[in-house]
């Protein structure tokens, strides 16, 4: 597996000089020896408590990425997924730490432990006051006695910090922070593991597989699950939390995300959060947003916060750091009925023919049936889903077929641009819905089938930009329709499949996704689009033998 890095061994010192080079002067590091990553605020001045966290890397924003106003003042970055040295975390305490003291917010693993309580009694040593507070939010065993430290350690940040922002002293702010913690859970769910930079990743789930309950640090869940539908995931995973956050009247939720989920799987996942019985009492949403991810994990984490005043008022208040998942409250989605105008004229009433049905009904089956074939086909030129469009497309018409005006074909070709137009999104709706509206517009001026198809062809080339030979459907529909007049169907198929056919050795593009593509890709693979059209013609002159 390869990463974008100069050398594994500087590999965290790299992002920390990235990190700071990028944030317009808001941010420092200390200097001196490469051992020691501690990224602080530049405008410390020393005379508020001090809030200092940290850990391992790798779980970026977290913990680096949270130094500012209202949040941490230093943060120590560790090897990746490994805790940092005690010199390093004394270094921070010594770096900020003025006569209003520091607090250290420790996630609860055993390194983290340790280096950073051995860092806190080196500094009460010298003189220092300094506070620690563990954080424990993992709920994935019920009744274990170290629950690990997860997402749930950005909430206790975010209550420190705004507490020493308003200039409580030492013992206020410290116990701020261990309110916050007691009062937050985090549960995580991965459909991968993640890839530590010069190791190979550790393949340990099958497809279809989920692991709940797991770490931020690679470490396998508590439970190896059949990924179910996202409902019921979420319900399976607030069922999860107990004690405080199941009592609670009002709460805060983190949509976590670990790493790789896409923003489209997350807010899938934040609606079906909100949507059970937990998240009907969420009174605030932070994300969903990468905050403590763990590396490039498939996979996301839920923190639940049981609100009061004091945990609302730190969560609200503002901070100009910009990774931080800004709280927002929950509102009741606002809905706006669809505007007039959407249909261009009075839809034509539904009719019936038998023949008409049963060929719409051929085309429809066929284009549902090569779905995966026609996906397989289109990730090898394009993105992968013509497939997927085109039986889209087929299964709305095929709802609707007993109201569409079959006895009409000007008006059913009508119809159909229309609904192609609403149900069917990318290009390739809208171009079969130019196809059927000129065709359409034919019929009606008493053209017939050979000559309409030739019009729809005609403005599919005008408004799409295409033409024969560009290696698109077009190559497929050009000589069926040159054919269907004087050759009827049969010939029509047979020169939509030797058309789609000669695609395979078309090289270049010259419109669509494939335009970018070079041609050793492109080599051998015929156009997707073009083999759709091949297959509808198939199953019409099949329809019509």
């Amino acid at each position: 597996m390869t990463h974008f890095l100069n050398d594994r061994a500087t590999l965290v010192g790299d992002a920390v000089d990235g990190l700071v080079a990028a944030s317009e002067g808001r941010l420092a590091r200390l200097d001196g020896d490469p051992s020691i990553r501690v990224v602080l605020r530049a405008d410390w001045t020393g005379e508020a408590v001090a809030v200092v966290s940290g850990g391992g890397s790798g779980h970026e924003p977290a913990h680096a990425g949270f130094v500012g106003p209202g949040l941490l003042t230093a943060a120590v970055c560790g090897d990746v997924f490994a805790s940092p040295s005690v010199d390093a975390v004394l270094a921070a305490i010594l770096a900020v730490t003025g006569p209003a003291g520091c607090l250290l917010i420790i996630k609860n693993y055993a390194g983290d432990r340790l280096n950073f309580g051995l860092a806190a009694e080196r500094a009460r040593a010298a003189g220092l006051m300094v506070e620690t507070v563990t954080v424990s939010d993992d709920v994935a065993i019920p009744g274990a006695k170290q629950p690990r430290g997860l997402a749930g350690t950005l909430i206790v940040h975010k209550a420190a910090g705004h507490a020493a922002a308003a200039g409580r002293p030492l013992a206020e702010v410290a116990a701020a922070a261990r309110h916050a913690a007691a009062s937050v859970q985090s549960l995580g769910i991965a459909l991968s593991t993640c890839t530590v930079p010069g190791r190979e990743p550790e393949q340990r789930l099958a497809p279809g597989e989920a692991e709940l309950g797991l770490g931020i640090h690679g470490e396998p869940g508590i439970e190896r699950i059949p990924l179910p539908p996202v409902r019921d995931l979420a319900a399976r995973m607030t069922a999860r939390f107990d004690g405080p956050v199941a009592s609670a009247e009002r709460l805060a939720l983190l949509v976590n995300n670990l790493g790789a989920t896409t923003a489209l799987e997350m807010q899938v996942l934040t609606k079906a959060v909100l949507d059970t019985a937990l998240g009907s009492r969420v009174r605030l949403l932070l994300g969903p947003a990468p905050a403590m991810t763990a590396l490039d994990m498939h996979g996301a984490s839920l923190t639940v916060v049981a609100l009061d005043a004091a945990l609302e008022e730190a969560l609200r208040a503002e901070t100009p750091v910009l990774a931080w998942p800004r709280a927002r409250a929950v509102v009741p989605s606002v809905l706006r009925p669809l505007p007039t105008g959407l249909s261009r004229a009075e839809a034509a009433p539904a009719s019936q023919d038998p023949r008409v049905a049963a060929t719409i009904e051929a085309a429809c089956r066929a284009l549902i049936g090569a779905e995966g074939d026609l996906n397989a086909l289109d990730a090898k030129v394009g993105d992968g889903d013509t497939g997927t469009t085109f039986a889209s497309a087929a299964r709305a018409v095929l709802a609707d077929l007993d109201r569409l005006p079959q006895a009409d074909p000007a008006a059913l070709c009508l119809a159909l641009s229309e609904r192609l137009a609403r149900v069917v999104g990318g290009s390739s709706g809208v171009l079969m819905s130019i196809f059927f509206a000129a065709a359409g517009a034919a019929l009606g001026r008493g053209a017939g089938w050979p000559q309409a198809v030739a019009e729809g062809i005609d403005r599919l080339q005008l408004h799409g930009g295409a033409k024969a030979g560009d290696r698109t459907l077009l190559d497929a529909l050009i000589p069926a329709a040159a054919i269907l007049g004087a050759g009827g169907l049969s010939a029509a198929a047979e020169a939509a499949r030797d058309g789609a056919r000669a695609t395979a050795a078309m090289t270049r593009a010259g419109t669509g996704r494939s335009s970018y593509l070079a041609a050793d890709t492109l080599a051998g693979h015929e156009d997707p689009g073009a083999a759709a059209v091949a297959l509808v013609f198939a199953a019409l002159a099949g329809r019509a033998a």
